[in-house]
């Protein structure tokens, strides 16, 4: 996927003056956030959950060659393979190598946001190969040509109106005068366009929400059941898949599953949370007969022992982002790569560079919801500081925005001369907006006062009120 992170300035206004994306993006608020409040009182333990199960991603990280070890060993021991790559395109060349083994000419694919990642489709397509998305919202994406604006909400960005038309785009071979008003006439259309489609495949793909050392299982978590399909129908299953997503044990998956989907639906348990552990074996009704997993670093690596490290916590719930102000206004394609939102704003600089995503740091209000709803207790506000740091360290921050914290700086270091620069600002600003109470434009805050008025100050500063009251 080529990223636009670096334009993500222009991707937002675009956004904000979407008025189709608009609407579809209150669905964010009706859909997630409601529903993930409804469902937290039925846990009391939900803080304890919290602590048990940041214990657990902690505790895997600082151990993380030993349980990759001792998952390649489980799975292998069991009739499959591991794969290791190091970047995205050894982990598309291996997948194009196991198609290519077995004749493949199409592919069905589980959602994968590691896919997208590594931009599997795009490469499989080059080489001959058609990959099928079969989760219902990538499955409309992918006949749209877009990607992903939501990492568990592909097609959250469209109404209705835009799925339908798209329907009637690419399903010509279906009645033109078909009644498709109604979202069940849409998931069934899908549903039996697709349904052929899984027995031409001669390879499924999916990706893994954990990774069991222990057993040497991958586990994934869908509401449609396309998962299911994918893996047991084709004769090869190939799971794609980061190594973060590594969990020592079957009781420990268990605990992140109860935090899984909560956070991101609402839900006790998603609909389907399936359990694959190697190929077919004798005796079995069905299943693949090769299973094949390809585990990615592709950078995470090198996150290990870095201010970053916190973030391989991550279950790709999709709580910050469901509950950022930022993402709710402009919604996911305007940070430009593959990850939105908060959790984006910290791991894209790491993938992909600060130079290309610096911009991404920047797109917070720091009001901190993101942080206080995830799951996993990653103090995502803290480390978008850390790259706003190196943003500005390497002089790729705009030369404004770095002389105005030059400046800033100065005065703070003085307290006395900050103290009566403010007292200064008060004062000058209190007199021009007297008798109208706020600024509807004003030199050099143009940014702020574009899209709000910025109230005028009325009296002296905080710091001098304080100063006064405080005085015996």
């Amino acid at each position: 996927m080529k990223a636009s992170s670096h334009n993500f300035t222009a991707n937002a206004h675009e956004a904000l003056g979407d008025e189709t994306l608009q609407r579809a993006l209150v669905n964010v608020k009706v859909g997630f956030q409601k529903k993930r409040a409804a469902a937290l009182p039925g846990v009391p333990e939900w803080e304890e959950l919290r602590d048990q199960a940041k214990a657990i991603k902690d505790h895997t990280i600082a151990h993380l060659d030993y349980y990759l070890e001792r998952f390649a060993d489980q799975v292998e021991g069991r009739g499959g393979k591991v794969h290791f790559a190091r970047t995205a395109q050894e982990a598309n060349e291996t997948i194009l190598e196991i198609c290519r083994s077995v004749g493949a000419e199409t592919v069905t694919k589980g959602k994968s946001m590691v896919a997208e990642e590594t931009g599997l489709n795009d490469f499989l397509e080059e080489h001959g190969i058609r990959p099928v998305e079969t989760d219902l919202g990538e499955y409309i994406i992918q006949l749209r040509h877009e990607s992903p604006s939501h990492i568990i909400a592909p097609a959250i960005h469209l109404t209705k109106g835009q799925v339908e038309k798209t329907f009637r785009e690419n399903h010509t071979n279906l009645d033109p005068d078909r009644n498709l008003a109604e979202p069940i006439s849409l998931v069934t259309e899908a549903r039996l366009e697709l349904r052929r489609k899984y027995f031409e495949a001669g390879v499924g793909i999916t990706g893994a929400n954990f990774l069991v050392a222990e057993t040497g299982s991958t586990i994934i978590v869908t509401n449609e059941g396309n998962g299911d399909l994918t893996q047991m129908l084709p004769r090869v299953h190939v799971v794609l898949a980061s190594i973060e997503k590594i969990v020592p044990t079957l009781e420990d998956s268990a605990s992140l599953l109860r935090l899984l989907a909560r956070s991101a639906t609402g839900q006790e348990y998603s609909s389907y949370t399936t359990f694959s552990t190697g190929p077919k074996r004798p005796g079995d009704l069905d299943g693949p007969d090769q299973f094949h997993v390809v585990l990615l670093d592709n950078g995470r690596s090198s996150m290990l022992g870095t201010e970053f490290q916190d973030m391989l916590r991550c279950i790709r719930c999709a709580a910050c982002m469901n509950h950022c102000p930022v993402y709710q206004a402009v919604g996911g394609h305007a940070y430009g790569w593959v990850y939105p939102g908060p959790m984006g704003a910290v791991l894209t600089p790491m993938l992909i560079g600060v130079e290309e995503a610096g911009n991404l740091p920047n797109a917070s209000s720091f009001c901190g919801r993101c942080e206080s709803v995830c799951p996993m207790k990653i103090p995502l506000p803290k480390m978008m500081r850390h790259w706003r740091e190196r943003e500005f360290e390497r002089h790729l921050a705009p030369s404004a925005l770095r002389t105005g914290l030059k400046l800033w700086g100065l005065l703070a270091r003085r307290p006395r001369l900050y103290h009566f620069a403010m007292d200064i600002a008060a004062w000058g600003l209190g007199l021009l907006g007297k008798g109208r109470g706020r600024f509807v434009s004003l030199p050099l805050a143009s940014g702020w006062t574009s899209v709000r008025d910025l109230p005028a100050p009325e009296g002296s500063s905080f710091h001098a009120q304080y100063a006064r009251r405080k005085s015996p």
